[in-house]
């Protein structure tokens, strides 16, 4: 079991994540680990831990900080604080100021080294639908007080960058634009140094200043460069910087197994093992519920020729043991799972063989730390993908090894100076489910944008072309990959602007990422930025961008509608039987497109809520991923 860190009775508040939750106050035991932070039913009386009530992932935290208290607060309640996370904030009431104070600061160590921690907050609570600090209706409205230090609150030491001044606004954004998403968290040396990490990947140093890493081996933090690129030391004393999803904290937990495959969902699961072949492969991956986790297994017993996959959930106890079918339990899952490699105990087989998704290491943010300026001598072009409204693109290699997508932006197509510029910040976006951008090649005409390549293509010709008979569960799990590719835009603050599933591209795995984030923002053509032109996205937009050009997240949540009717008529035109002239009077006057065979009436509520007449009325990104998910869950 995992070391605790803190352990506390505290009284919690209700998180009301609906709005028609009510607002309660309970006691709760709270204990804190280097993954989690947990908080069980208890018994006062006998001083006794009861039931799990909930959990909060740590990497999940986004920020620690006091709460004002509420007006006339009674005794009890007048020491809160916030642990701020994707599913908004959870307040907690301290026993007294020292306890508060303990608390906050080891959390803040513990979590200093996430990604996205706030740059501000709210520091009164949320309640009756409304920020009482500043009036905001919203509950994912960036908060509107700036931490006294930032990154979290955080003090940074030694930090070399200067700011940067945000893009002028366009005409065709909102007066109140937002700026260009943050720059990753400047340097830390203080805390970061000593820290041991395990490397789960190999990787080949792609510049003189890299360090190679050997998978399963130790390595040394000596610099929190950014949040992609950190300076290690191998145990022989070399030094050199590796990328931070390279690797994993010593003693983590499950990252450490090569039988644990963390974002993988079920359809991907089952193609992966399948794939192999082999009678009692199986893996461990993240379940549809937060926190939760699945076993899914796969056998050719049971007369199935071809053979079938099996998913069992991982169950706990009320004393926190785990188990699987029947209720051998055990204090880890690890634990577990040595046991269940020799005993089938109620599964249909038992584990004999660990099927990975490992061989296949996770994109980088650049190609080398500190890269952004690619020389074109190093790359190969292979074979020509596709012609888009910026040019070519051509599937190559880097240096003769890595795979690349190249874009070959035609002369007078964008507003490349500007580009290039955003392209620095671009880099740093990361994540799963976004196209990751490798760099660009600016010295010569026309210009390249390098990228990472995904061998499955286009979503809108994956739909239309590879997929026969799709499960329910395959069709919103590509609508989760997106959304939770778009959530992560927006908590950068980003807008994407030209959301579809042309401009969405699928892995090896199945796994959709989100591409092309943000360029529509640089075309110089007018039949692309007008919404009377030819090109522009007619049949993805909302009322306010087809009459006034007023973009914003809420746009791009309209658009994810669309989107999601695409996956559910595999790929059908929008508005097929419309002109854009038409298209542009009748969604203006409240025309929505049909319900899709495919998709249920559930699903089509969640499109229906992204095609609100207001904008403040559509929901967020991050609370689409909840909703999908919670659906997923259920389908499982």
């Amino acid at each position: 079991m995992s070391e605790r860190l803190l352990e506390d009775v505290f009284i919690k508040r209700s998180q009301q994540k609906k709005k028609t939750s009510p607002l309660n106050f309970k006691e709760r035991l709270f204990i804190l680990t280097k993954e989690k932070i947990s908080y069980y039913d208890y018994d006062p009386e006998k001083m006794k831990k009861k039931g799990l009530k909930g959990s909060v992932d740590v990497e999940k935290i986004k920020g620690v900080e006091n709460v004002l208290p509420e007006e006339n607060a009674p005794a009890d309640r007048m020491f809160p604080f916030q642990i701020i996370y994707d599913e908004g904030p959870l307040y907690v009431f301290a026993k007294n100021d020292e306890v508060r104070r303990q608390w906050i600061h080891k959390l803040k160590q513990v979590v200093r080294f996430n990604n996205d921690l706030i740059q501000k907050y709210h520091p009164c609570f949320w309640a009756d639908g409304i920020w009482l600090c500043c009036q905001q209706e919203v509950k994912q409205a960036l908060g509107c007080r700036v931490l006294e230090t930032p990154n979290g609150g955080f003090t940074n030491k030694g930090s070399r960058r200067k700011s940067r001044k945000p893009l002028p606004p366009t005409p065709q954004e909102e007066k109140s634009s937002r700026p260009l998403p943050p720059q990753p968290p400047p340097r830390e040396e203080g805390p970061s140094a000593g820290m041991t990490v395990i490397a789960e990947y190999e990787y080949t140093p792609m510049t003189e200043q890299d360090l190679q890493l050997q998978k399963g081996e130790e390595y040394t933090i000596l610099e929190m460069v950014d949040t992609n690129w950190w300076r290690a030391a191998d145990k022989y004393g070399n030094e050199g910087y590796i990328p931070s999803n390279y690797v994993v904290e010593a003693g983590n937990g499950l990252e450490r197994f090569d039988w644990y495959c963390k974002n993988m969902n079920r359809s991907q699961a089952e193609n992966l093992l399948r794939t192999e072949n082999k009678d009692g492969g199986f893996l461990v991956r993240d379940s549809s519920k937060a926190g939760k986790y699945t076993v899914s297994l796969f056998t050719k017993g049971g007369g199935d020729a071809p053979g079938s996959c099996r998913h069992y959930n991982i169950c706990t106890t009320t004393q926190g043991q785990y188990y699987l079918a029947e209720r051998h339990n055990f204090s880890s899952i690890p634990d577990l799972i040595t046991y269940h490699q020799h005993n089938s105990a109620g599964m249909v087989c038992r584990l004999k063989y660990i099927v990975s998704n490992r061989r296949c290491a996770p994109s980088t943010a650049g190609l080398g730390y500190g890269v952004w300026e690619i020389d074109p001598r190093h790359l190969t072009f292979i074979k020509e993908l596709g012609n888009g409204q910026f040019g070519v693109v051509k599937y190559g290699k880097w240096q003769g090894q890595h795979d690349v997508a190249i874009k070959m932006i035609k002369e007078g197509s964008m507003s490349e100076d500007d580009f290039i510029e955003e392209a620095k910040v671009m880099m740093k976006l990361r994540h799963e489910n976004l196209v990751q951008l490798y760099g660009v090649c600016t010295k010569q005409r026309p210009i390249y944008i390098v990228t990472e390549f995904l061998s499955n293509g286009c979503l809108l010709t994956y739909l239309r072309e590879d997929l026969n008979h799709p499960s329910p569960v395959l069709l919103l799990e590509m609508c989760k990959d997106v959304s939770e590719g778009m959530a992560y835009l927006e908590s950068q603050q980003y807008i994407h602007r030209d959301l579809a599933a042309r401009n969405c591209l699928v892995d090896s795995n199945g796994t959709v990422k989100v591409t092309d984030f943000g360029l529509s923002r640089y075309v110089l053509d007018d039949e692309y930025t007008s919404s009377a032109g030819s090109k522009f996205p007619v049949r993805w937009s909302p009322p306010e961008v087809l009459l006034y050009c007023k973009f914003s997240s809420k746009s791009d949540i309209w658009a994810f509608g669309v989107l999601m009717w695409e996956v559910y008529t595999l790929g059908r035109m929008p508005y097929e039987r419309l002109n854009n002239t038409e298209i542009v009077e009748k969604v203006s006057s409240g025309l929505r497109l049909y319900r899709p065979q495919l998709a249920n009436e559930r699903i089509y509520s969640i499109m229906t809520t992204c095609w609100s007449d207001k904008p403040e009325e559509r929901p967020t990104f991050q609370e689409l991923v909840v909703t999908v998910q919670d659906l997923l869950y259920e389908l499982q």
